[in-house]
């Protein structure tokens, strides 16, 4: 059984950084694309970030050049810096891992001040 966990949401001033972590179990993790997601009340879930087992990484509009995903497979974490953060970046962040079955991790709170 996969488990995904984030970590690293919180308050921020807009103009801040954040560094949201998810750590993922099992022995999956390396062949497989991870991804940050994000939503807020009443909208569907949007993708924020996906970075592919080689490395391929895929970014939102809204956030290129302000967020910065990676991954290290020595500690099945993948990692999403939130740099010149926004107010319009304020939602539950989710981080996934993509195989035939995707597994969600439970979300972690990111509100971004004005």
């Amino acid at each position: 059984q996969v488990q995904v966990v984030e970590s690293g949401g919180g308050l921020v001033q807009a103009g801040g950084s954040l560094r949201l972590s998810c750590v993922a179990s099992g022995s999956i993790f390396s062949t497989h694309t991870m991804g940050w997601y994000r939503q807020t009340p009443g909208q569907q879930r949007e993708l924020v970030a996906v970075i592919s087992s080689g490395g391929s990484i895929n970014y939102a509009d809204s956030v290129k050049g302000r967020f910065t995903i990676s991954r290290d497979g020595a500690k099945n974490t993948v990692y999403l810096q939130m740099n010149s953060l926004k107010p319009e970046d304020t939602a539950v962040y989710y981080c996934a891992l993509h195989s035939q079955n995707d597994y969600w991790g439970q979300g972690t709170q990111v509100t971004v001040s004005s």
